[in-house]
């Protein structure tokens, strides 16, 4: 069973379910694959809450009526644009609400194998249906990307996983469990199975592990001042990347990489300092080994001075992030995943999200090389989905034949921006 369509949307989580909804808005003729909210609903623990705020928690339809505020008015859940957290389960009640409201056509398969002829993209799908497509959007979130640091490798499956792995915590009750890490996702591991009634130790590389402090509300003046509040967080730098993201793009490729390696380090949102203070912690130590002792697992462990120490748990929980990588996009074909131009391993991109292949579009946290930290926030969808939908409109009856398209200059080279690109 084969179909034709313009546009395949692979992925259903904020970027993906906002991007469809402008393009069924523009009369784009797309399809969008994949299970709505996926890694929010499978790859978090159910108890956590949202670092970002309630106005920078929403996906985004063209007429901005569906936004999370409006949904928790309507059915009087307790919500404000700041200082209140909103809890994963809200947010994904939500997330399912706006896909019934927004993107009915929503298909709830996965891609199995993407590639290219002649024709265009071939997409396979699990239901054995086969989908031509003239352009292709990855929006696949992060749920490909969960990084598990190489000294772990080798350890058996059963005693050491990523945080990604866990939606719950019971199971590790009366266990003595390690988690790794020092940023957000360490500190809500943390917590959740310290009240589930395991026996947790964090251990982190940084001298000390990071909790944000409350900020003032109402906020005075001087605050907005020093800090603009924006939606991935207040300060200067943060109000550059949230609202001139294009200018980010035009920038030399070192400078950006560095901004997005850098900006906004790990730390725990401010409504876990409480909580995690019940928390032990061992900090300023670099896991170095580990393997089995016996039942335990063993980590070695080396601090700044040289100093040797050996932590030893039933099971090890890696807080360890996400690394966004064309490689783990394993259904990608190779010669189609090899034809794209790529910096640290991510996708370089137009001014319109366009990859080195002509009509390979990449959005969301693989995008962050190309247009900045905003890409790693849902808040970053209202961007992607009002110009990439622009884009596809645009160009829906100007398409080249995709045999002998040239691809779209990709703007930034890799000493700097070529001259030839405007920004659209």
């Amino acid at each position: 069973m084969s179909s034709q369509t313009d546009v395949a949307i692979v992925g259903a989580g904020p970027y993906g379910l906002s991007l469809a909804s402008h393009l069924a808005n523009r009369d784009v003729s797309f399809r969008i694959f994949g299970k709505p909210m996926e890694s929010w609903l499978t790859q978090m623990p159910r108890d956590m809450q949202l670092k970002s705020e309630g106005f920078a928690s929403s996906l985004y339809d063209p007429a901005g009526k569906l936004s999370l505020g409006s949904y928790c008015r309507e059915r009087g859940l307790a919500y404000a644009d700041l200082g209140l957290p909103v809890s994963l389960q809200t947010f994904c009640e939500y997330g399912l609400a706006f896909r019934r409201r927004a993107v009915p056509m929503l298909e709830e398969t996965k891609v199995t194998a993407l590639g290219r002829d002649r024709q265009g993209f071939v997409l396979q799908l699990d239901n054995g249906e086969t989908v031509r497509a003239r352009r292709v959007v990855m929006a696949v979130g992060i749920s490909h990307f969960s990084h598990l640091p190489g000294a772990l490798a080798n350890l058996p499956e059963g005693c050491v996983s990523h945080s990604s792995a866990h939606t719950d915590f019971a199971r590790f009750k009366g266990q003595d469990v390690v988690v790794l890490g020092a940023g957000s996702s360490a500190v809500d591991v943390a917590v959740l199975l310290h009240e589930a009634g395991a026996r947790v130790r964090v251990v982190a590389r940084r001298p000390e592990i990071e909790v944000h402090s409350r900020m003032r509300l109402p906020r005075p003046l001087s605050d907005r001042l020093r800090q603009p509040m924006t939606g991935i967080g207040p300060s200067w730098r943060s109000w550059f990347f949230t609202n001139l993201p294009s200018v980010f793009h035009l920038l030399p490729e070192a400078r950006r990489l560095k901004w997005v390696r850098t900006h906004l380090g790990p730390a725990g949102g401010w409504f876990m300092a409480d909580r995690f203070k019940r928390v032990q912690t061992l900090t300023a130590h670099k896991l170095t080994d580990a393997g089995r002792d016996g039942d335990k697992v063993r980590l070695g462990l080396m601090a700044g001075d040289g100093t040797r120490l050996a932590v030893a748990a039933d099971h090890v929980i890696a807080a360890t992030g996400y690394r966004p990588s064309l490689k783990r996009l394993a259904f990608i074909d190779r010669a189609l995943a090899q034809a794209v131009a790529v910096v640290d391993d991510t996708p370089i991109l137009s001014a319109n999200f366009q990859s080195s292949v002509a009509g390979l579009y990449f959005v969301g946290p693989i995008a962050a090389n190309s247009f900045g930290p905003l890409m790693r926030f849902a808040f970053g969808a209202r961007f992607v989905a009002r110009r990439l939908s622009r884009h596809l409109a645009a160009t829906t009856s100007r398409l080249p034949d995709p045999a002998a398209a040239e691809p779209e200059p990709l703007g930034v080279a890799k000493g700097g921006l070529s001259p030839t690109v405007a920004a659209k």
